[in-house]
């Protein structure tokens, strides 16, 4: 098991060094994983997933307009939350394109996908992951763990004020509720980044996500009460929060923190900061293929459905480097998470 620690600057082992030197590390994985063909293209397995999201998805709506002015609609609610997780993971697989090798036909799927049928920029979301993805945990450079409302080292936590800092005491027992708010946060950032010059076509991701919020409200407070509509979007956006919170969660919340100035070749970049999920089948579908995360940072745009493999390689190989591999179960990733939480949070409690 890889310590949840801060990866700094600190004089490296011979082992380290041998590895940081050894530019050909990535690249016998790459060649062991390229022969084994699990970089080609994959459209039956995103077809049929595809369209079994879209039929679930279509039949959330249905039941929506079958039931009208009902209380029975906070199902409905619950059920379209699963399907919002899993079209925001068929959005990330786009952006990785894991779907189409081509750029293209990637943007307008994602486009379509998050903007429109989910309320989130693609262009906001892909500047923030393509930078998480280049440099995981990183403190100063890892946009998913730059200090905001939670703290994710005890440096950033003894500079902590205000909200964050009052939030960053108790921040363990406050994750899980807050990840409630996480979809309407990222519908949040998503209409203040269009103003944000990294944007390639504000004016097409804007109208979408407009559009998205008109049919979205619009449907709720036309076929339903204030209250239950209401109640509709509390159950729908808070459920579909939690959803992505705990998909993502697992992937790197409690591993190795890296400092400014630590040197890491890319293998033990990204194999020392994730963390892989084991559980099966329902695992995999729950989580998309992201329990998959060491090999899915070594190789964003594989399909998913070659991650199982890929993890089988990857793990030997680890092996006979020498480099820490973790993986562990669902619940058990939680139970680590929330205990780095809490750690990183010591300074603010020991200063009340």
């Amino acid at each position: 098991m890889v310590n949840p620690t801060v990866l700094s600057d600190t004089p490296p082992t011979r082992e380290q060094e041998k590895g940081r030197d050894k530019g050909s590390d990535f690249s016998e994985l790459s060649r062991r994983i390229a022969e084994a063909g699990l970089l080609r293209r994959r459209p039956v397995y995103y077809t049929v997933r595809f369209g079994v999201v879209a039929l679930a998805l279509a039949g959330g709506v249905a039941a929506f307009l079958t039931l009208g002015n009902s209380w029975g609609q906070l199902f409905v609610a619950v059920a379209l939350a699963f399907v919002f997780g899993q079209l925001a993971l068929a959005s990330h697989d786009l952006a990785h394109r894991q779907v189409f090798s081509l750029r293209r036909p990637s943007e307008i799927g994602g486009l379509l996908v998050a903007n429109l049928l989910l309320g989130m920029s693609y262009g906001w979301w892909m500047n923030k992951h393509t930078r998480h993805h280049a440099n995981p945990n990183h403190e100063e450079k890892d946009p998913d763990v730059a200090p905001d409302i939670l703290v994710w080292s005890q440096r950033q936590a003894s500079k902590a004020k205000g909200l964050p800092g009052f939030v960053g005491k108790h921040q363990a027992a406050l994750f899980f509720p807050l990840l409630t708010l996480e979809g309407l946060n990222l519908s949040f950032n998503s209409f203040k980044a269009l103003r944000s010059p990294h944007m390639k076509r504000p004016v097409v991701e804007g109208t979408l996500l407009v559009a998205h919020f008109v049919l979205y409200f619009g449907g709720l407070f036309t076929l339903l009460s204030p209250g239950k509509a209401l109640a509709f979007i509390a159950v729908h956006q808070g459920l579909f929060g939690v959803y992505l919170g705990s998909v993502f969660a697992p992937n790197h919340k409690g591993m190795p923190m890296i400092e400014e100035g630590t040197r890491l070749d890319f293998l033990r970049r990204q194999v020392l900061t994730s963390r892989n999920v084991r559980g099966g089948a329902l695992v995999d579908v729950f989580m998309g293929g992201l329990n998959y995360q060491i090999e899915h940072h070594l190789f964003p745009s594989m399909p998913t459905p070659a991650l199982g493999r890929a993890q089988v390689i990857t793990e030997r190989y680890c092996a006979e480097l020498g480099v820490p591999y973790y993986q562990t179960g669902l619940i058990a990733s939680y139970g680590q998470a929330l205990r780095h939480l809490r750690s990183v949070g010591e300074p603010l409690r020991a200063a009340r």
